[in-house]
């Protein structure tokens, strides 16, 4: 058994802690308010992870330091270095392998599928901070400061996404229901979406296999699939009604941005529901051997999720 540590309890770092716990690992859960999946093996601390040195005292003895964090979408350039920098210094303190879950906004529009070895390009403010946090990381284990290792994944979906992403709440309960469907960009477009499960998997293979540490990873994703053809797929698998897919128009999104910060900053990565969004994650299949699950398998464990959900709020 040996001891991890996770920053942030939203999808991915309570899905990673359950996984851990589960194979029998001692993990502990670092949150603002101490929140976090109760179970056995699992401790929930509340503390401020910008502070290095409460951190650095709460991961002493870790084989590995998972920052999984997500400051609000909107105060990413200002929330973003201040805490990529103390879980870093904090690895650094430890001696715990560093590893940051990231998405694929550095890259910026990427005009073909993404691989690793594409440049971090981005000109937003958010793709950039991505970018910086990943450099600053890579500088360190390059100067034998620290082991680090970074994974990308496009957007998630899966058992226990709710806000965070189109195929969430959004989306399903409507689709489930009979009822018309709000969809960005163009829902006929191709995109990569990353199943949860094989997130949490494809970190804590990162965090255990020197293989990984000194570059990033694409997370195991399946073919780029439509919105219109996730919904499709989704509709079958629930017997419901065909679904019916309105794209949010502009003027409605710049509308809506005055008071739901989502929709403001989302003209920076409109480009990922207008244009192909496609990740290359052969890579990391390669040399793990780990594969995405199938998409059916995936929407069909979503599905269940969200019609207990609604059966537990009933």
């Amino acid at each position: 058994m040996s001891f991890h540590v996770i920053v942030g309890a939203g999808p991915v770092g309570s899905a990673t802690a359950m996984r851990l716990a589960g194979q029998g690992e001692q993990v502990r859960i670092i949150t603002r308010s101490g929140a976090g999946p109760a179970a056995p093996g699992i401790e929930r601390i509340a503390a401020d992870a910008t502070d290095t040195g409460r951190l650095a005292a709460l991961a002493e003895g870790a084989a590995v330091l998972y920052n999984c964090a997500c400051p609000p979408y909107h105060r990413w350039p200002a929330d973003w270095p201040p805490l990529a920098a103390a879980v870093l210094a904090a690895a650094e303190r430890t001696g715990a392998v560093l590893v940051t879950m990231s998405n694929l906004y550095g890259y910026g529009p990427p005009g073909h599928p993404m691989t690793e070895n594409d440049p971090l390009a981005a000109t937003g403010p958010k793709g950039r901070t991505r970018a910086q946090a990943w450099a600053q990381a890579l500088a360190a284990h390059q100067a034998g400061r620290a082991q680090v290792t970074e994974a990308r994944a496009s957007d998630f979906f899966g058992p226990g996404v709710r806000a965070q992403s189109p195929i969430g709440s959004r989306s399903i309960p409507r689709l489930l229901a009979g009822r018309p469907v709000m969809v960005l960009g163009n829902p006929d477009v191709p995109h990569s979406w990353t199943y949860l499960p094989d997130i949490a998997a494809a970190l804590i293979t990162l965090g255990a296999d020197q293989r990984a540490w000194g570059r990033p990873w694409h997370v195991p994703t399946g073919p780029p699939q439509s919105q219109r053809e996730i919904f499709t797929t989704i509709a079958r698998i629930a017997a419901a009604p065909p679904p019916r897919l309105r794209p949010l128009p502009p003027w409605l999104i710049q509308a809506g941005g005055i008071a739901v910060p989502y929709l403001r900053e989302f003209p920076e990565v409109a480009y990922q529901f207008t244009e192909p969004f496609e990740v290359d994650s052969s890579a990391f299949q390669t040399t793990f051997r780990l594969t995405p699950t199938p998409m059916d398998e995936a929407l069909s464990a979503t599905v269940r999720w969200w019609r207990d959900q609604g059966r537990a709020a009933a």
